[in-house]
């Protein structure tokens, strides 16, 4: 029997969200494990053992001979792979390389327009039912709430494995269900606006705008940044209130560490989930950055071809190449994910 060739895998987790308590769509996978017994009824959360025993079939059926293996997710998915990331690096030889890419996964904890931390509470409750603890990195929970060492913004301080972060600034899960929930504008004011960016009047996007800020505050302030990051000047034209953020992350740069081997697409986009498609991942009308799809982004950072695979792009309405996007719909599975 002849030797077999070396095989690269690529690992996806993936959730399409699952309806909560709080009439949000957000599943949590892969995380706690949990028998609860309330009213004669049981109950047996056993994320993190699926994931174990998921994960141990793949080794076991050829994944321990892989030369290369990245593991992705979209969504809840991605924030379920960024708290497996490095257990899943473990699990492979030094000389193996493995690489974690987070789609839309960067779930912040902000107040909505009416003041409420949604997201918060949601999380919260999660962490609690599902005993989530245990996967959370232990130098977060040292010095802070398990909450709060729940959130990406926490989490990636603590990630060693090479990351890539994909995510749209105008993120539109997060607009919908984080930072204007049905519960915080009962006069539907943000109704259209919500469903479609190009529906939003200039108030409302200064509202968005202001969030793009805290957005990329959080990945600037997360030890991410380095001489590569490309901002681009026309953040300078901004009238969001809270564009004093964009001044902090540019102080940042002077100061943080350099992070070479993580890569980081941040477009204007109104969309959630872009490596689901073939449309926005790589094609004659996918969004672009620096004149890159995503795919050719990831394909330089996964490849190690370009150290400057950290891209943010600037405001709502400067990239023109978003606008060939349809406005964002539920998405079931991965399709068309290849590395160029």
């Amino acid at each position: 029997m002849g030797s077999s060739a070396a095989i690269s895998y690529r690992i996806l987790i993936s959730t399409t969200g699952t309806k909560s308590t709080c009439g949000t769509a957000m599943g949590r996978r892969f995380l706690g494990t949990r028998k609860l017994t309330e009213d004669g009824t049981t109950l047996y959360f056993r994320g993190l053992r699926i994931y174990e025993a998921v994960i141990d079939e793949l080794m076991e059926k050829g994944l321990t001979n892989a030369t290369q293996a990245l593991f992705t997710g979209c969504s809840a998915g991605a924030l379920s792979m960024m708290l497996h990331c490095d257990d899943f690096r473990a699990r492979f030889p030094q000389e193996v390389s493995v690489k974690c890419f987070a789609d839309a996964g960067f779930f912040l904890d902000e107040k909505d327009i009416s003041g409420k931390r949604s997201l918060w509470s949601l999380y919260d409750r999660v962490i609690h039912l599902q005993n989530v603890r245990k996967v959370l990195p232990k130098d977060c929970l040292a010095n802070k709430e398990p909450t709060e060492c729940f959130f990406p913004a926490e989490l990636i301080k603590s990630i060693h494995t090479p990351m890539f972060i994909l995510n749209p600034s105008y993120d539109s899960w997060q607009i919908r269900n984080v930072l204007v929930p049905d519960s915080s504008a009962p006069d539907k004011s943000w109704l259209s606006c919500k469903e479609n960016i190009r529906n939003c009047n200039s108030t409302q996007v200064e509202v968005l705008d202001g969030w793009l800020s805290l957005l990329i505050h959080f990945f600037f302030s997360s030890h991410l940044q380095h001489k590569w990051f490309r901002v681009r000047e026309t953040l300078n034209c901004c009238s969001s209130p809270s564009i004093g953020l964009r001044n902090k992350m540019v102080n940042d740069l002077k100061v943080v560490e350099d992070k070479e081997d993580w890569g980081m697409f941040i477009d204007s986009c109104f969309t959630h989930c872009q490596s689901l498609s073939g449309v926005s991942w790589h094609s004659p009308t996918s969004p672009r950055l620096e004149n890159k799809t995503i795919a050719e982004a990831v394909g330089d950072w996964h490849s190690g071809r370009s150290q400057g695979a950290k891209e943010i792009d600037c405001m709502y309405q400067c990239n023109p190449t978003c606008n060939s996007l349809p406005p964002p719909r539920d998405v079931t599975a991965f399709d068309h994910v290849e590395i160029y």
